[in-house]
This record gives structure tokens, C-alpha cells and sequence, in this order.
């Protein structure tokens, strides 16, 4: 059942209750989980908190936990399964549902007793009509009822007949309305896609009950940016949501305009700016962020050597020597770095880059830190998919959560480390994929497996590097295909996952267009592909696009798929 007001029936009713909140691995999801530990803090609300990274770890942390507490909170994650089916829950057992993920399963939307769906109210949701999917069952009895009154036998022999022809146009009448649910549901459950973040949600609760926080905010910009680094929703809903922040960065930041109330240099400040497209540029050097960014390495085809030759026309062409583009950012001559910005969007626009500049938040902590939204962004997930083990499965969890906080910016700064080899890793392994002619077309889409001894094949047994992986080599290979068809084909993308036990990961990813509706049809076509041909498969990720597959099945999958999208 959909909340239509946050504040009466979700927070006062948890207010008094000790509550279970059960987040994802993703960055949304943490952001939104600040959000609400922040008011929770607030109003001493007791809570645990289980970090839960698929459907197993779900199931297990309810069954764990659900003798202990009766109210549970899932933060992008329950919303477009059936919940009481996988969990059977007791009936006084009550759940509710902060996710980003779409569709949003039927049998959640008309519970009205235990789920309760926490989603913004102006999402295009297109649930279907309840009449059309959910049938009563009188019908049923009816039907099964005889006659057996006193009548003459002509009398009987009459009514019976007229009961045969109405049972049978009954039956006829449900067959038909049977083929009409099935196809509703198959067009309603077609694509996967994102709605509203869940952090936007949290944060609209915060600011209703007057409780929302400059901290706050930050959180709520990290989820547009990571939106925008992972490219999940339309280009028009990430620059609706951008005018909302900035009204709301107004209204927190404008002190500082004015010096008789000016923050305190320590203090944290928000503010609106025009920025480059260049992944974590301001920590890194020039040059490294210019290679391993996906817009300018695509754009430039830097994995071929007159792509390099362009790149050194392009520092050429900005005036900029190689000693300074070569050392850290923040070692840069003062007089080069004040008018960079201008000057790299001038040669950019020469070299078919238009689109390098980009409006985002930066977070100021006193004079001397300063990152970006998508900074956080990249230095979050990558903490959070640390391959190093450095203690119980949570730990990746807890550094991710902490380095959000800006009393941590030691975890921060070692998550911006990890990302930085993240993208050096993923940009050499899209050079090779490229080069080595791995991406192949199998008619209905583009596909590409990495094999066991690549290098960094471990990190990209993780379903957010395997992703941003699968993103990046798609728009590489666009630019550099001169095939028009493959430009428009979807990406299906594979890694080792488990050598001992023969598994390979999985993804899909929908065509590189600027039409792009973002909206995923692969995984229904995994599961129906999986079903055929009685594949292992394992669908544990709460992105239904990632799955688990044995590797000596992977050949008849991709048989069935291929079958199947033709």
C-alpha cells in the first residue's frame, strides 16, 4: 500500500516501536540511511541497523531478527518482489518500503495491512487497475454448486442444461480475463528502471518535519550524482531534481553571502557551481583524470594510438605543459588553474567534447577541503566493493557509511585511493576488450566475457564495478564501431565470479542512446532464458538485471536469450 503522508503513517508510527532497518549496498541506500539515523537520533528512536547486499542476506537477517522486532524498514531493497511470499511473515508483522527500484510488485501495492510503500507520489508508476490482476472467487463457488430441489425431471433436465451454458461461458469469460492479467502483468513487470531515490524521500520527511540538516542535503545531492555517474534515470528527471536541490542549497547556504552572519571557517558549506566532467580530477592529476574518465577516453579513443596523438593535441591546444597536467591538481601554478576550466570547455568544444561541462554541488569543510558530489560518490562504492579483506563481511559496509560523514574524512580519502584504481582499472580493461576485438555481436545484443588471469578480474566479480565496467566499455565501443546497428544494441557483460565453485556474474545493460528511456528488459528475459533450457542460475542481486550462473550452462543461456530477443 502507497503512504501518502510520510510523517502520520510511517515516522509516528515507528517513533515509539524498536525497529530493524535493513539497507542495501549501494549508495542511495546509505545516503537515505544517514538521513533517517539522523532523525532517529533525534527523537531516540532504538534501531539495528543489517546491511543486506541480495535476496539471501534479506531472508536470512529477517529470520534472524524477527522474534526481536515487528517493525522493519528496507531501504532500496523488497519493493518489486512479493515480500510475503519470500519472508511469511507472522500478522502482526509490519514492513516498510523506501526503494528506488521499479516496477514495484502488484501484490505490495494492494496489501494494505502489512506493506507499507514509501515512494513519491508524482512517480509515472502504471500500476495496473486492481480489478484487472486480482479476481474474488465467488464465481468459483458458484460454479461448483448443483442443484438438487424437488422439480419435475423435464424441469430439472432444463435448468440443468442452462447451467452447463453458464458455467461454460463462466469458464470461457476466465480464460479470457486469465490471457488479459497475464498480459498486463508481462507489460507492467517488461522493464526494470529507477523512480525517485530513496535518499530524495527521506529527505522530503526531514524537511516536512522541519528536522532537515545541511548534512542532510549532502547526502540527498550524493544519490542525484551517483544517478548521474552510473547513468540509472533520464537526463530530464536528473536536471528537474538538480532545480529542487539548488532551491534547497539556497535556503540552507545563504548566510555566507552575508558577512555580519557569515559560517564559521570550520563550518561545512554547500554551494551550486558549473563543473568538468573529469572523474575525481581535483585529487588526481589532470592527465590521469583526462585517461580515465569515460566521456573524454571514449570521445578521444584513447585506447588507439591516434587517440593518445589527440590527447596530446588537445593539452597542446589549451596551452597546458605536461609537467603540469602530469603533477597532483593542487600543485598546479595558481595562474594555469584559475581560467582552467574555461580554457579546457573552449578546446573541448574543438575537439567534439560538448557536453564536459556539467552543473553539480560541491561541500566545502573550511578553506582547506573541497569535493565534489561525485567525488563522494566514486569514493562510497568503491569502499564499499573493497576486494582487500580487512575483516567481517560488514566491515566494506561500515567504511562506506562512515566516510559520509565529515568527521571521517580519513575514510574518505582512502575510499578516493580505491577509486582511483577502480577507474585505472576499468579504463585498461576496456583498452584491451577494444583492442583485442572481445565485444561481439550475437544478433539482439553485444556481448562480452572476461576471462580468469585478466588482470583485476576479481574487482569485477562485484555488481557495481561490473556495471560501471559494462557502461563504460558500451559507450567506448559506440565510438568506436562503425557498425549502426551495433550502436544500437544492448550490452550483456560476464566475469568470473567463483573459480572453486564454477560460477560467472552476470549483467545487462540497455543501448547507449541519447533516447535512452534507462528502462532494462534483461531481466526478464535471464529469468525466462534461465527457465527454458533448466540453467543453474542464482537471482540474488536486488537489480534483477545481475545474476549468478554456472559456467558450464552459460553457453545454452545464451542460446535461449539469443532465441528469445530475436
Amino acid at each position: 500500500m502507497f503512504i501518502s503522508d510520510c510523517r502520520r503513517e510511517f515516522y509516528d508510527v515507528i517513533v515509539s516501536q524498536r525497529v530493524l532497518l535493513l539497507v542495501a549496498s549501494d549508495v542511495d541506500a546509505l545516503c537515505a540511511c544517514k538521513i533517517l539515523q539522523a532523525l532517529f537520533q533525534c527523537d531516540h528512536v532504538q534501531y539495528t541497523l543489517v546491511p543486506v547486499s541480495g535476496w539471501q542476506e534479506l531472508e536470512t537477517a529477517f529470520l534472524e531478527h524477527k522474534d526481536q522486532f515487528k517493525y522493519f524498514v528496507l531501504i532500496n531493497c523488497g519493493a518489486n518482489v512479493d515480500l510475503l511470499e519470500i519472508l511469511q511473515p507472522e500478522e502482526d508483522t509490519f514492513f516498510f518500503v523506501c526503494d528506488s527500484h521499479r516496477p514495484i510488485n502488484v501484490v505490495n501495492v494492494y496489501n494494505d495491512t502489512q506493506i507499507k510503500l514509501l515512494v513519491k507520489q508524482d512517480d509515472d508508476l502504471d500500476v495496473p487497475a486492481y480489478d484487472d490482476i486480482f479476481r474474488d472467487e465467488e464465481d468459483e463457488e458458484e460454479d461448483s454448486e448443483c442443484d438438487s430441489d424437488g422439480s419435475e425431471p423435464s424441469e430439472k433436465r432444463r435448468r440443468f442444461e442452462e447451467d452447463v451454458i453458464e458455467r461454460t461461458m463462466k469458464r470461457r469469460q476466465r480464460r479470457e480475463w486469465e490471457a488479459r492479467r497475464r498480459e498486463i502483468i508481462f507489460d507492467y513487470e517488461q522493464y526494470e528502471y529507477h523512480g525517485t531515490s530513496s535518499a530524495m524521500v527521506m529527505f522530503d520527511l526531514a524537511w516536512i518535519m522541519s528536522k532537515d540538516l545541511n548534512d542532510m542535503l549532502w547526502y540527498y545531492k550524493n544519490t542525484q550524482e551517483e544517478s548521474e555517474v552510473t547513468n540509472l534515470f533520464l537526463r530530464m528527471k536528473y536536471v528537474t531534481d538538480i532545480g529542487i536541490l539548488q532551491r534547497h542549497v539556497s535556503r540552507h547556504n545563504h548566510r555566507n553571502e552575508d558577512e555580519e552572519n557569515s559560517l564559521s571557517i570550520d563550518c561545512m558549506r554547500i554551494a551550486f557551481e558549473y563543473d568538468l566532467r573529469l572523474a575525481l580530477y581535483q585529487h588526481w592529476s589532470l592527465y590521469e583524470s583526462l585517461c580515465n574518465t569515460s566521456y573524454t577516453s571514449a570521445s578521444l579513443k584513447l585506447w588507439s594510438v591516434q587517440g593518445q596523438k589527440r590527447l596530446q593535441e588537445f593539452l597542446a591546444d589549451m596551452g597546458l605543459p605536461l609537467k603540469q597536467v602530469k603533477q597532483k591538481f593542487n600543485s598546479m601554478d595558481m595562474s594555469l588553474k584559475e581560467n582552467l576550466r574555461e580554457m579546457i570547455e573552449e578546446s573541448a568544444n574543438k575537439f567534439g567534447m560538448k557536453d564536459l561541462r556539467v552543473q553539480t554541488f560541491s561541500i566545502h569543510f573550511g578553506f582547506k577541503n573541497k569535493f565534489s558530489a561525485s567525488d563522494i560518490v566514486y569514493a562510497t562504492a568503491s569502499l564499499m566493493e573493497n576486494i582487500e579483506k580487512e575483516g567481517p563481511e560488514t566491515t566494506n559496509f561500515i567504511k562506506a557509511l562512515d566516510s559520509l560523514s565529515r568527521g571521517n574524512l580519513d575514510k574518505l580519502h582512502q575510499g578516493l585511493d580505491l577509486a582511483k584504481k577502480q577507474l585505472r582499472a576499468i579504463q585498461q580493461t576496456v583498452a584491451s576488450c577494444i583492442c583485442t576485438n572481445l565485444v561481439i555481436s550475437q544478433g539482439p545484443f553485444l556481448y562480452c566475457s572476461l576471462m580468469e588471469g585478466t588482470p583485476d578480474v576479481k574487482l569485477f566479480s562485484k555488481p557495481v564495478s561490473l556495471c560501471l565496467l559494462s557502461k563504460y566499455l558500451l559507450k567506448s565501443f559506440v565510438c568506436s564501431t562503425k557498425n549502426k546497428r551495433c550502436k544500437l544494441l544492448p550490452l550483456i557483460m560476464a566475469a568470473p565470479m567463483d573459480v572453486e565453485q564454477g560460477t560467472v556474474i552476470m549483467v545487462g545493460i540497455p543501448p547507449e542512446t541519447e533516447s535512452s528511456d534507462k528502462k532494462n528488459f534483461f531481466g526478464r528475459a535471464f529469468e525466462k532464458a534461465a527457465d527454458s533450457t533448466n540453467s543453474r542460475t542464482l537471482h540474488n542481486h536486488f537489480d534483477m538485471s545481475i545474476i549468478e550462473l554456472k559456467t558450464e550452462d552459460r553457453s545454452k543461456f545464451l542460446d535461449a536469450l539469443i532465441s528469445l530477443l530475436s
